[in-house]
């Protein structure tokens, strides 16, 4: 892994990375606690969390897996990856917005150095937020890209209409790829407010309907040359980065749990009744009530403990980086796109059960619009909806019997 020591990256002071590190993740709580306030109405309301985002950018958490060396604070992909769980525990659309500025952080901290990316490098420690749009709607597969970056004269222009671009209103750059005059898939990356780009916010989901997964229009952006690389998944940096995506997507749904345990509970205590039948006079000493939260609170230990254990996977990837050894890297990368493969797939099950399970706890009134805990499942369902779980597990059954790891190789979404 190549990582740059300029001391223009260096950290000052006194204090030593442990310690900037535990003090940056003792923040995580507070933060995550301002951001749940007012989570259900934003969802009703669809009230876009511009101000969780400053939180967020104000806590400095945006540059956590930035290393020492560079002036980071050297989170772990785990740590990285429990501060998103607890973020999705407060607000899954927040926490899911952020998948982009931790997939293009990662691969800077794993790409070898450039001027370009120590540029990049100091905008991320500076607090900056990146985020980007690469799919396109109206073509006949995912992944096929219609945009167009053009010559024109000492620069190029941009044209064309993204989709998924989550979190790009929240950024301060963003990525977008397009084809240029030969054809080649290049990605360019932009300052959002640079003229002819429009974010449209046209998200019309069921669920994480506050994370600005809608379109981005581009009208004759003009793109400078030093903004153009070229993009490709299947790269090592890239396989690695595809999995990381698929896990954070993962620990968004996971906090969605969290949060549907956190308000079923709250529930209950406050307002649930027993039911006509129950022997127990209140519903928080119905035997029934209690083993439905018991069932719901466990499945949510079980799907945080999954996640751990493929971050733990993808921090053994970031290791082998740094190795020297090809093999050691090539039997990392495939370990962790499979450990994260396997854990969505029990993951998704028990999570989608945990949300339904919620409305067992009461009567009526658990199904008010003023709780808003349908927004939990709706949430988790629309996560799951981004890649498709059935083929996912057939590539792991796939594995197993014949030992295929063409799609587990590959660097893109299976």
């Amino acid at each position: 892994m190549a990582i740059p020591t300029s001391s223009v990256l260096l950290s000052a002071g006194g204090s030593t990375p442990d310690s900037d590190l535990a003090a940056l993740l003792s923040t995580v709580p507070a933060l995550a606690a301002e951001i749940g306030k007012e989570a259900a109405r934003r969802d009703l309301d669809r009230e876009l969390p511009f101000e969780a985002f400053r939180l967020f950018k104000e806590a400095g958490l945006g540059a956590l897996r930035i290393p020492a060396s560079l002036g980071g604070p050297g989170g772990s992909v785990l740590d990285y990856i429990e501060t998103i769980m607890a973020i999705g525990a407060a607000d899954s659309n927040v926490a899911h917005a952020l998948r982009s500025h931790f997939n293009f952080t990662e691969s800077l901290i794993l790409n070898p150095n450039t001027a370009l990316d120590r540029t990049q490098l100091v905008r991320v420690l500076a607090g900056k937020l990146f985020g980007g749009a690469h799919t396109e709607q109206g073509t006949k597969r995912p992944g096929e890209v219609t945009t167009r970056l053009s010559k024109s004269g000492d620069s190029y222009r941009l044209n064309g209409r993204k989709w998924y671009a989550t979190g790009t209103a929240f950024s301060d750059f963003a990525s977008f790829s397009a084809k240029n005059d030969e054809d080649q898939l290049v990605s360019v990356l932009l300052p959002v407010d640079r003229k002819g780009i429009t974010i449209l916010d046209d998200w019309d989901g069921m669920g994480q309907r506050l994370t600005a997964s809608g379109g981005v229009l581009l009208e004759d952006v003009e793109v400078l040359a030093h903004e153009i690389s070229t993009r490709g998944l299947n790269s090592l940096v890239g396989r690695h980065t595809s999995t990381l995506r698929q896990l954070h997507l993962a620990a968004s749904m996971a906090g969605a749990v969290r949060g549907a345990v956190a308000e079923g509970t709250d529930y209950v205590r406050r307002q649930a009744r027993s039911a006509a039948h129950s022997a127990a006079e209140t519903a928080n000493a119905d035997p029934f009530v209690q083993k439905i939260l018991g069932e719901i609170a466990s499945g949510s230990f079980a799907v945080d403990t999954l996640i751990r254990e493929a971050a733990r996977a993808l921090d053994r990837s970031v290791a082998a980086f740094g190795a020297g050894d090809p093999e050691r890297l090539e039997a990392a990368l495939v370990e962790s796109a499979l450990t994260t493969a396997r854990t969505q797939i029990v993951a998704s099950q028990i999570a989608l059960s945990a949300a339904t399970n919620v409305f067992e706890l009461g009567g009526g009134s658990a199904t008010s619009r003023h709780l808003n805990l349908d927004r939990h499942w709706r949430n988790i369902r629309t996560v799951l909806n981004h890649n498709p779980l059935l083929h996912k597990a057939r590539v792991v059954g796939d594995f197993y019997i014949n030992g295929t790891t063409t799609h587990l190789e590959e660097g893109k979404v299976f």
